[in-house]
């Protein structure tokens, strides 16, 4: 039973559960607004997402093994920490990705299958060198959040470029960039001790802070577009997006304030 859960854990920190969760929970919003109800036919397209960004997630741990291994924040993580072999994680992998890829297939549609293609590729092909060489590497890295909403939506037999999915895209897109730039300003120093070319080598924290805060805005302004294109026809949910938005620039206001 021991050794079942050590397994496990490793399996599920390879995966990135947490992160992955969210990718799968976006790729159902996706899939909820094109088809208007929830029905059984939302589950194996989530499923199917929620284990190929497992395995993609794997994918990255392997790729980024030496990285990890120079970090205090990563050092723990499974490869670096010798719970499991490079080889099994790749393994773990690839098993993954090619049983996800017959879910969505068989649940959905080629079209999904493809965003999903894309945005595997995009996260371990581009992204993940992407960022050792160019410290603006999480601008075009942040496509990689704002397509499992629409994986999900094409998985429901959606438009790709239906206005109302290309702006819950944008949203998810904008939202990456402060999130990730907020934690550079947590985790600065151990990114440069492993040699990743970081903004905090360019910019202050205070620069830093402000260039985040506006960003930050840009997101809040970005709900705007739920009402404007039409996403959700319900009022209070209108005015609850907004709100959050308002609120979402005061709070991040207050968590800067040491640095603005």
């Amino acid at each position: 039973m021991n050794t079942l859960k050590k397994y496990l854990d490793i399996f599920l920190e390879l995966g990135k559960v947490r992160i992955t969760f969210f990718v799968a929970f976006t790729s159902s919003v996706g899939f909820l607004l094109y088809s208007g109800n929830i029905n059984f036919g939302i589950i194996l397209p989530t499923l199917g997402v929620f284990l190929l960004a497992c395995g993609s997630s794997a994918l990255n741990h392997y790729q980024e093994k030496d990285k990890d291994a120079l970090m205090d924040r990563t050092k723990g993580r499974p490869i670096p920490s010798g719970r499991i072999s490079p080889d099994g994680a790749l393994i773990y992998a690839f098993v993954l990705i090619v049983i996800s890829s017959l879910i969505i297939f068989y649940s959905s549609n080629i079209t999904a299958l493809i965003l999903g293609w894309i945005n595997l590729f995009w996260y371990n092909a581009v992204y993940t060198p992407l960022k050792r060489i160019n410290s603006l590497a999480v601008i075009p890295g942040s496509i990689i959040g704002a397509l499992p909403p629409v994986i999900g939506w094409a998985a429901a037999g959606g438009y790709l470029f239906d206005p109302k999915i290309l702006a819950v895209a944008l949203f998810f897109f904008i939202w990456q960039i402060p999130h990730f730039w907020l934690l550079l300003m947590i985790y600065g120093k151990d990114y440069e001790n492993a040699g990743y070319p970081t903004l905090t080598k360019i910019f202050s924290n205070k620069q830093l802070s402000r260039i985040t805060f506006i960003w930050i805005a840009a997101l809040a302004t970005s709900c705007l577009l739920i009402p404007l294109f039409d996403v959700s026809r319900n009022f209070i949910t209108t005015i609850l997006i907004i709100a959050f938005g308002f609120a979402l620039v005061w709070k991040s206001k207050n968590i800067l304030t040491n640095y603005i």
